[in-house]
């Protein structure tokens, strides 16, 4: 029932409520990804996660795929958010380059400046539609990268659905 509530009113989510679901969500939870902090007008978003014996790789550092489950949805979400009920986002596609080893906690910072936000509207209201690619990095506790993720983003207006007669 919550699950449906939430597809249905994704682009009202309240900050906390986000916050709450996100970190409480079984994949997240899993992997030991935090969301810790959230803009109130979803510009900006923080999430870590702590190397523990349960998100380790074979040789003993961050799984790789933990760290791209971090930058997964969050562009997404953020946008969604911020554009409100008129436009469709969806997460297109994504590339990661692991630049070192992940060790001990690691983080990302995802934001949207308003010019970006400005930029976006008008290129997807002059063309319908609006494919762009958003970098991502996740770094380590000294603030150096140790994975670079380019996130794709499809964003496009949503058409109407015609009035029913009845």
């Amino acid at each position: 029932m919550l699950a449906q509530w939430l597809r249905r009113n994704a682009n009202k989510l309240p900050v906390g409520l986000l916050k709450f679901v996100g970190n409480h969500w079984r994949p997240f939870r899993g992997a030991g990804i935090r969301i810790v902090k959230v803009a109130p007008d979803y510009r900006f978003m923080e999430v870590h996660m702590k190397l523990r014996w349960y998100n380790r790789n074979y040789v003993g550092t961050h799984f790789g795929g933990s760290m791209y489950a971090m930058t997964d949805p969050f562009y997404m979400m953020m946008l969604i958010n911020i554009l409100g009920s008129d436009y469709i986002v969806w997460d297109k596609g994504a590339r990661i380059d692991f630049k070192k080893p992940g060790r001990g906690t690691v983080k990302v910072q995802f934001r949207f400046s308003e010019e970006e936000i400005r930029a976006i509207k008008q290129k997807v209201d002059e063309d319908g539609k609006y494919v762009f690619e958003k970098p991502a990095n996740v770094c380590d506790e000294e603030g150096d990268v140790v994975a670079e993720v380019m996130k794709v983003l499809y964003i496009r207006v949503k058409k109407k659905k015609p009035a029913k007669n009845n």
